[in-house]
């Protein structure tokens, strides 16, 4: 699989994400897309217990540990590459987590408008 570029929304190079726990399409820790990354894995989003619990009831529990597949489960305050779809919609819902706009991958910006990421754009990097 060929990376695309690793250039965040704000056009510079794209900042990790998080290595605990260890996030992103490649699992390297950063927001890093490629042709096969169905699912755009490009926001680098902060979980809050209120868009933990809104993604569990959209059916996609980011919370519950899963040792199979050696996820422990997420937790406020844990960093994750999210899809962004999942992103626009709790947005749309109005309860989309903070993002790290340094660690938000450009290719989000396919799907996601730069104004609705700066507004939940996260205080700190």
């Amino acid at each position: 699989m060929q990376k695309d570029p690793s250039l965040n929304v704000l056009g510079t190079d794209l900042r990790p994400c998080s290595q605990d726990p260890l996030t992103g399409f490649f699992r390297d820790g950063a927001c890093n897309t490629c042709a096969e990354d169905q699912g755009s894995h490009t926001v680098c989003a902060v979980m809050t217990a209120e868009f933990l619990a809104y993604s569990k009831y959209v059916g996609n529990d980011l919370s519950t540990p899963r040792p199979e597949f050696g996820f422990s489960g997420l937790l406020p305050g844990d960093r994750w590459c999210l899809c962004a779809a999942r992103f626009l919609q709790a947005y749309g819902e109005g309860c989309a987590p903070k993002v790290h706009l340094d660690a938000t991958h450009v290719r989000a910006l396919d799907i996601v408008p730069l104004d609705f990421l700066k507004a939940s754009a996260a205080t700190e990097s």
